[in-house]
């Protein structure tokens, strides 16, 4: 794919959504963090189901560590990985309050010391949080990516890495919001809804629906 092709890929997508935003809930940057690392494997609406209920009793690192384990899976049993994930967020919670006054760090190296922060969550919280640069590459912008020739790669890193050199710069900030929109609701993994797409005649992809 040119560079002609996957600008006016990414016009079409900002005019049509000129402010993208996450679909999960949160109203500061820890519930954020929280949030995203829940989502992990998970739905945003289930997730969303699930801190409605958290978040209206703890929303503060000191608060989710004061539930202690046990009291914060009462809380997120609904989601998937709940017991691992639960173990996780208390621990972030613990270094959040002893080693950052209990505010989110607004950069990479920090924010992946926390348990249960990987990259793809490292970059969201950037991305979304912070409004720095960052690809977070799921599932979605993964399969996305590579089947409309956007940025071809191997694994995620291969993808956020291509997305990161294609991606016209006017585009960046958001492009991550976008592509993971498009690849939710009309370029979904089984049948793409090619005839709604809005970049379908711009796509490589070869066997499009109708």
């Amino acid at each position: 794919m040119n560079k002609d092709k996957r600008y006016e890929i990414f016009r079409r997508l900002r005019d049509e959504n000129p402010e993208p935003k996450t679909e999960l809930n949160y109203s500061s940057t820890f519930e954020l963090l929280i949030a995203v690392v829940l989502s992990a494997q998970a739905t945003d609406k289930c997730v969303n189901k699930a801190t409605a209920k958290l978040f209206s009793v703890a929303n503060t690192p000191q608060a989710i560590y004061d539930l202690g384990e046990e009291g914060l899976k009462e809380y997120i049993k609904t989601i998937g990985l709940y017991n691992s994930k639960a173990a996780n967020i208390i621990k972030a919670c613990k270094i959040l309050i002893e080693e950052h006054d209990s505010i989110v760090p607004d950069n990479r190296k920090a924010l992946e010391a926390l348990p249960g922060v990987g990259r793809k969550t490292a970059n969201v919280v950037l991305n979304t949080a912070f409004r720095q640069i960052a690809m977070a590459v799921d599932t979605h912008i993964f399969r996305i990516s590579n089947r409309t020739g956007i940025a071809k790669g191997k694994n995620v890193v291969e993808v956020e890495k291509a997305l990161m050199r294609h991606v016209p710069k006017e585009f960046l900030l958001d492009a991550h919001h976008w592509l993971i929109l498009h690849g939710r609701y009309i370029c979904v993994a089984r049948k793409p809804k090619c005839a709604a797409c809005i970049i379908s005649d711009l796509c490589d992809f070869k066997e499009k629906t109708e």
